[in-house]
């Protein structure tokens, strides 16, 4: 608040000194130059500029897992591309290198991988993998605000990377994202795009200076998709507290991992391989598909809150036929996602847990599932 309190102190609420700054910051945090850092209203502006800049157009493919997030396909499907969906993990939800490389063709021209729960997944191979077949990757880090693989910063993998700040996020400004690219020229392109496709901008900082400052150029028409200095202060203070979340939320997947261990009938995630560490963004435990959505009903009216994320997209008619993916079809029928936030408390957490074995161990029981 006192940081919101200077913004409008200073008279200037869209965007400028503090969102450079936090651009400055989040690219530190990322091991980045700054100048391949754009910041944005939200991530799924993001994806809609990523298929932009890559000029995705009709009969231009993008391979991206089933269970992905609704906007990601939706930024393909609006530039007339083709979404094709690979299968996951039926575990940790995310794809490996196999499963992109299966759905592969001569008319693949981007790959799109989300970081499921803000696990890294196989993101090294399947960036290896791109690289060998000269496709661009593009990373969702939606959920892997502070996740790295063997020293990298997820999203910083590939030519385009993208984060979330919005309210569900681990680092959040009301709404707002990020975008960077590898290359500076295609960071350059991305501003320009995010702010109407104006060229030759002076405006107030020219004031007085001489010459028309009110006039400009337009190059690509581009929309408005810039964030503001308000949402920018609280993101700096946000980015700030990362570290805290981010060790909290570690805290509460260990403990979860602990409580519920030896709970029949529940299957708890695997821990991440070394080399890789997570944003835990989501906890995730899995059942038979007989009583997984009972146990979501029972839990909610016991006043606890769960879901899967994300639907597989392989079965919304609106990306046209698409052929049967296994893995991504068992995982959304037996997955649920358990409260995971840092305000949570000892007490709360516990809850969780008792609630959680109690709704499982009565569903077998009443479905006549043997547990082990």
């Amino acid at each position: 608040m006192a940081e919101i309190r200077e913004v409008f102190a200073g008279g200037w609420l869209g965007k400028g000194p503090r969102t450079s700054a936090f651009e400055a910051a989040f690219a530190a945090h990322l091991g980045v130059a700054a100048d391949r850092l754009v910041s944005l209203n939200s991530c799924t502006e993001g994806l809609f500029l990523a298929m932009e800049l890559l000029d995705i157009g009709p009969g231009d493919e993008v391979v991206l897992p089933s269970v992905s997030f609704v906007g990601a396909a939706n930024a393909v499907a609006a530039r007339h591309g083709t979404p094709v969906f690979c299968d996951v993990d039926p575990s940790t939800l995310n794809p490996s290198a196999a499963h992109i490389a299966a759905r592969l063709t001569t008319a693949t021209r981007a790959v799109l991988v989300l970081h499921y729960g803000g696990y890294p997944g196989d993101i090294e191979n399947i960036a290896a993998l791109c690289r060998d077949r000269g496709i661009p990757l593009v990373e969702d880090a939606a959920c892997a605000v502070a996740s790295r693989a063997s020293g990298t910063a997820c999203g910083t993998f590939g030519e385009i990377g993208l984060w979330s700040f919005d309210p569900m996020k681990v680092l959040v400004t009301g709404d707002g994202g990020m975008l960077y690219a590898r290359d500076p020229e295609t960071a350059r392109r991305a501003a320009e795009l995010a702010y109407l496709g104006l060229r030759q901008v002076s405006g107030y900082a020219q004031a007085g200076n001489g010459g028309r400052w009110w006039d400009f150029q337009v190059g690509p028409f581009g929309r408005r998709s810039i964030t503001n200095d308000i949402a920018a202060a609280i993101g700096s203070v946000q980015l700030e507290k990362l570290p805290s979340f981010v060790r909290r939320r570690r805290e509460i997947t260990h403990w979860y991992h602990g409580r519920l261990a030896g709970v029949a009938g529940l299957r708890r995630p695997a821990p991440p391989p070394p080399g890789h560490e997570p944003s835990y963004y989501f906890y995730w435990v899995q059942m038979d598909r007989r009583i997984r959505d009972e146990v979501a009903t029972r839990l909610y009216r016991r006043g606890i809150y769960t879901s899967f994320r994300y639907a597989p997209l392989h079965l919304v008619g609106a990306y046209g036929p698409q052929p049967p993916l296994p893995g991504a079809e068992r995982a959304s029928e037996e997955t649920l996602c358990i409260p995971l936030h840092q305000g949570l408390d000892d007490s709360q957490l516990d809850t969780v847990a008792t609630e959680l074995t109690a709704a499982v161990t009565e569903q077998c029981e009443l479905a006549g599932i043997e547990r082990s």
